[in-house]
C-alpha cells in the first residue's frame, strides 16, 4: 500500500465541518499577526510622538515597524525545525506568546522596549506562520486545499489588518489621548491570539506527519478515522509501517529548485506588500489627504479582502503558477499608472489617486495570495521536511518585509513618491516572471504527487513481532 492510497480518502473528502474549524483554528494567529502589523502603522505618528519623536522615515520608525518582522524571521527558522518533532506538539505555544507580547505593549515604558517586545511579539508570529499553514494544508482535501489556505491565511490577515483600523476609530470617538490610543490598539491585539489556545490544542496531528515521519500506522488510522469517518483505513494500516526514511537533507537537496522559488517569490511580495502596508496609512496617506486609519479601512475592506476572496475562488480551478504571473504583470502596470499620473500632475487629485491604488491593491492582492499564504512551500515540499522548508520560506518573507520596512521610507524621503512607486512596479515585474519560468503548479494534486514525494522511501512491510525484534 502507498501513502497515495492511505490519503486517497483524505484528499478526495469533500470540505467539511472539520476543514472548517480547522481553517478558522489556524488563521486566528495570522488575524493576529494582520492585526499587529497594521495597528503599528496606524499608530505610528502617536508613538513617536508620545515618546518626543517625530519623524515617520527615521531609523526607530523602521525599527518599531521592522522589529516584529525580525522577530518572525528567527521564530520560523526554530519552529521550523522544531516542527519536524510534531505539528501540534507545539501549537498554542505560539499565540500565548502573540497575546502576552501584545498585551505587554500597553506598559512599555519607552521606544527600545516597544522595539523590544515587538521583535519578541515576532518569534510567536514566525512560528505561527510555520505550523499553521503545515497543518491546515496537511489536513486539507485537494480540491479546496488553495482556497481553505487563502481564506485561512489571506483573508484572516487583512480582516485583522482592518479590525486594527476600526479599533483605532473608536478610541478616537471616544476622545482618547494619543497615548493612551496607541497603547489600547497595539494591545488589543491580544485577544483574537486568545480566542484560539483551547482550540489549537484541541487539533489532531495530522495524519502525514504520524505517517511519515513519526511512522505511527495506528496513530495515523485512529487520526484519519477520527477525522474522515473512514474506518476502512484502520484496518488496512493494521501492521504496516510508513515512515520516510530519507532525511531532511536529501529532500533539500533534491527539491531546491521548488524550494528557492517559494523563498523567491515571497521575498519579492513581501517587499512590496510592507512598502505599502506598513507606510500606506502614513506616508502614502497623507498625499491623499486621508487618516491613517481611514486610509487602513479603505484599503483593506474595499480593495484588500475582496481581492482575496476573489483570489480564493479562482486558485484550485486556475492554478497557482498562472493566476500569480498574470495578475503580478496586471499588479506592475497599476503601479506604473500611479507613478506616471503622480508625475504628471505633481499633487494628486484624491480620488483619481484612490482609484489608483485600489487597482494596484486588488490586482496585488491577487497575484501575491499564493506566494505569501505560505502554500508554495506546504505543497512543494515532502512531509519529512515541510515544516524546515516552511520556516526557510517565511524567514525569506520577513527579509523581504524587514528590507522593505527600511528601504522603503528612505525611497520616499530622499527620491519622492513616485521613484518609490517605480520600485515597487519593477520588483513586481521580476516577481511575474520568476512565477511563470519557475513556479511549479500544486492545484489539483495531492500533497504527494505536487511536492514528488519519494514513496518507495516508506517502509510499507509489516511491522516486526516481537521476536523478530529481540533478534
Amino acid at each position: 500500500m502507498s501513502t497515495r492510497t492511505i490519503f486517497a480518502a483524505q484528499d478526495q473528502a469533500r470540505t467539511g465541518r472539520f476543514h472548517l474549524r480547522t481553517m478558522f483554528t489556524t488563521g486566528m494567529g495570522v488575524f493576529s499577526d494582520g492585526y499587529s502589523l497594521s495597528s503599528i502603522a496606524i499608530v505610528l505618528p502617536l508613538v513617536l510622538a508620545s515618546f518626543g519623536r517625530h519623524s515617520l522615515t527615521g531609523i526607530q520608525s523602521s525599527l518599531l515597524t521592522g522589529s516584529a518582522l525580525a522577530g518572525m524571521a528567527l521564530g520560523a527558522l526554530v519552529f521550523g525545525v522544531l516542527g519536524n518533532r510534531g505539528r501540534k506538539r507545539y501549537y498554542g505555544i505560539d499565540v500565548v506568546v502573540m497575546a502576552v507580547t501584545a498585551l505587554a505593549q500597553a506598559f512599555v515604558p519607552d521606544v527600545a522596549w516597544l522595539i523590544a517586545v515587538r521583535f519578541l511579539f515576532g518569534i510567536g508570529a514566525g512560528a505561527d506562520y510555520v505550523l499553521s499553514p503545515t497543518i491546515l494544508g496537511e489536513h486539507a482535501n485537494v480540491r479546496d486545499r488553495g482556497k481553505l489556505m487563502l481564506i485561512g491565511f489571506g483573508v484572516s490577515w487583512v480582516t485583522g489588518a482592518a479590525l486594527a483600523g476600526v479599533v483605532d476609530l473608536l478610541c478616537h470617538a471616544a476622545g482618547l489621548s494619543g497615548g493612551d490610543t496607541w497603547r489600547i490598539v497595539l494591545a488589543f491585539g491580544a485577544l483574537p491570539a486568545l480566542t484560539v489556545v483551547y482550540l489549537r490544542r484541541r487539533l489532531p496531528e495530522t495524519a502525514r506527519f504520524l505517517a511519515r515521519v513519526r511512522g505511527d500506522a495506528a496513530a495515523t488510522a485512529a487520526v484519519l478515522a477520527e477525522v474522515h469517518a473512514e474506518e476502512q483505513v484502520r484496518r488496512d494500516l493494521a501492521g504496516v509501517r510508513l515512515v520516510d526514511r530519507r532525511s531532511v537533507l536529501h529532500y533539500l537537496a533534491r527539491n531546491r529548485q521548488a524550494i528557492v522559488t517559494s523563498c523567491v517569490l515571497w521575498f519579492l511580495f513581501d517587499v512590496i506588500g510592507y512598502s505599502s502596508g506598513l507606510y500606506g496609512p502614513t506616508l502614502i496617506a497623507k498625499g491623499l489627504g486621508l487618516s491613517p486609519e481611514v486610509f487602513t479601512l479603505v484599503t483593506y475592506a474595499a480593495f484588500s479582502i475582496p481581492a482575496l476572496l476573489l483570489a480564493a475562488a479562482i486558485v484550485d480551478k486556475r492554478g497557482r503558477r498562472r493566476m500569480t504571473a498574470q495578475w503580478s504583470v496586471a499588479a506592475a502596470l497599476a503601479l506604473v499608472a500611479f507613478g506616471a499620473y503622480k508625475d504628471a500632475v505633481g499633487i494628486m487629485a484624491p480620488g483619481v489617486a484612490l482609484v489608483l491604488l485600489g487597482l494596484f491593491t486588488v490586482t496585488g492582492g491577487v497575484a501575491n495570495a499564493v506566494p505569501t499564504s505560505g502554500m508554495n512551500g506546504v505543497e512543494l515540499t515532502p512531509t519529512k521536511a515541510r515544516t524546515v522548508v516552511q520556516g526557510i520560506t517565511v524567514a525569506s518573507g520577513r527579509a523581504g518585509a524587514t528590507i522593505a520596512a527600511f528601504v522603503f521610507p528612505a525611497l520616499f524621503a530622499h527620491l519622492g513618491e513616485s521613484v518609490a512607486i517605480y520600485f515597487l512596479a519593477a520588483v513586481t515585474a521580476v516577481a511575474a516572471a520568476v512565477a511563470w519560468a519557475t513556479l511549479p503548479e500544486a492545484a489539483g494534486r495531492s500533497l504527494e504527487a505536487a511536492s514528488d514525494e519519494e514513496l518507495e522511501g516508506a517502509t510499507t512491510a509489516p511491522s516486526p513481532t516481537p521476536t523478530e525484534t529481540a533478534a
